[in-house]
């Protein structure tokens, strides 16, 4: 059971979080106090539905903890990456990508946690308001209000990608190659004119501080990235996908991810870059081996 339900309770537990660590640590939670349960003799008709529940509440009084950590973050806050592809559990469950993205998640903390919880129930994951109503103790018609509301607000800024996923690995490869090689104008080939930065490095490492905004401001940024790369130590550089959109590794000679890199490309352009270099994040990443170049 554990290795059945888990994908869709880690689907949830993740993007109510945004940290893949987190997510975890209430999933032991919800699956203790299961075992707990059933071994006093309760007879649970639907575990799925007792352990969604179970997670999703507490994934609501995590966040309402979490509100005061994140508003003395140091720098930019953005969600703890995940590596996806096709194998991965994660990405199995997901049949959207888009909802998995960063830019999605962000768009995400503008909701409260019950609204984060009765949107992503219904409009992520296709439960019914029946089901979500017990989850998170309101009338169905309430829970019907709530995600009118919280679509409302996230389709008015909801992210757009580039279609083809073939499309989006070739244009990605060659920012990658272009910010490696220094090409400058490569690059301003491939940045949107309104292409926005964000580093996530929590105080911990080399990151720019606040949000760098246009084609020339980030094309400076792109082409100085050596100093706090060599700071990094990083050492190569792997194509990865990134909670579904292209992206890559930063590696340190050790085999360590440093940095995480995961692009939004819209309309064949690089329309926002966000970093991610706070260790704190990076440490459940399992690297891939590195490409047989034979």
């Amino acid at each position: 059971m554990y290795e059945e339900l888990r994908p869709l309770l880690f689907s949830i537990a993740y993007r109510m979080v945004g940290s893949a660590s987190e997510a975890e640590d209430i999933l032991q939670e919800a699956f203790l106090r299961f075992h707990d349960e059933t071994s006093k003799g309760a007879d649970i008709d639907s575990p799925k539905a007792w352990l969604s529940t179970v997670t999703t509440r507490l994934a609501i009084n995590h966040l309402r903890s979490a509100r005061v950590r994140r508003e003395s973050y140091v720098g930019t806050w953005l969600p703890e990456p995940l590596l996806t592809d096709t194998e991965s559990e994660v990405a199995r469950h997901a049949e959207t990508a888009d909802s998995l993205s960063l830019a999605f998640l962000v768009l995400l903390e503008s909701l409260g946690p019950v609204e984060r919880a009765v949107f992503l129930l219904h409009d992520v994951l296709d439960y019914g308001y029946d089901e979500i109503a017990s989850v998170v103790g309101k009338s169905e018609d309430n829970c019907r209000q709530i995600a009118l509301r919280a679509r409302r607000q996230i389709e008015a800024k909801k992210p757009r990608f580039e279609a083809s996923r073939q499309k989006r690995e070739e244009l990605s490869h060659r920012f990658l190659d272009a910010v490696v090689a220094g090409d400058t104008e490569g690059l301003k080939r491939l940045l949107a004119a309104d292409v926005v930065a964000y580093g996530d490095g929590g105080g911990k490492a080399p990151a720019f501080p606040r949000p760098v905004y246009g084609r020339e401001r980030v094309l400076r940024l792109l082409l100085g990235i050596s100093k706090p790369a060599a700071r990094l130590h990083v050492s190569d550089i792997r194509y990865a996908e990134v909670n579904g959109q292209p992206g890559a590794l930063l590696m340190a000679p050790d085999g360590r991810p440093v940095g995480v890199v995961s692009l939004d490309i819209v309309d064949g352009l690089v329309q926002t870059v966000r970093s991610v270099s706070n260790p704190a994040k990076l440490r459940h990443i399992d690297a891939p081996p590195p490409p047989n170049h034979d």
